[in-house]
Order: structure tokens, then sequence, then C-alpha cells
């Protein structure tokens, strides 16, 4: 069953730059590893301190072997608030058609 990890967290804005940018390696060698759909974290264009996460992956396992190897961002910045969810998909399709 494929998985959709969707949601925002927050940091304080003058380290929203940082943040993205301490993850740019692992959104990188994500989107690279088997199993990864796809994997975004980026600034929101309307809230300074919103990071908006977006993880699709082929399954459970694909997910937890890459956590198990996933590397960590670099530099750290305290995440104040999250709001991110795990979805198990059953179905999926085109969503105009």
């Amino acid at each position: 069953m494929a998985l959709i990890i969707a949601g925002k967290v927050y940091v304080d804005p003058s380290e929203r730059d940082r943040f993205v940018a301490g993850h740019r390696d692992l959104v990188e060698q994500a989107r690279r590893y088997p199993g990864c759909l796809d994997l975004s974290i980026s600034p929101d264009p309307t809230e300074p301190g919103r990071v908006n996460l977006f993880e699709h992956w082929e399954s459970q396992e694909a997910l937890d072997t890459w956590r198990a190897i996933a590397p960590a961002p670099s530099g750290s910045v305290a995440i104040a608030d999250d709001q991110v969810r795990k979805h198990e998909i059953s179905r999926s399709g085109h969503p105009f058609g």
C-alpha cells in the first residue's frame, strides 16, 4: 500500500531558509532511493515560518528502509509546531479524468 506523508511544520521565520537548506541532501538522496516516488521540503510562499512537507512512498517497507539509513539534516533548527500526517493510499488515479 502506498503512503503519503504530508503537512506543515513551523520554525522561527528567521531560521526557515536554513531549515529548508539543511534538508537539501536528504531530499536529493531520497528522490533517488528505491521506493521513493517523491519528496519535497519547501518554504511556504505566504507564511514566513511555515515549511511544507510532502513524501510519497511505494510502501511502508520502503519508507522504513529509507529512514534506517537517511542522512540527518545539516544544522539544527527547532520546530515550534508540526501538523504532519501519514496517509495510507488504497487507490489513486488522475484527478481530472
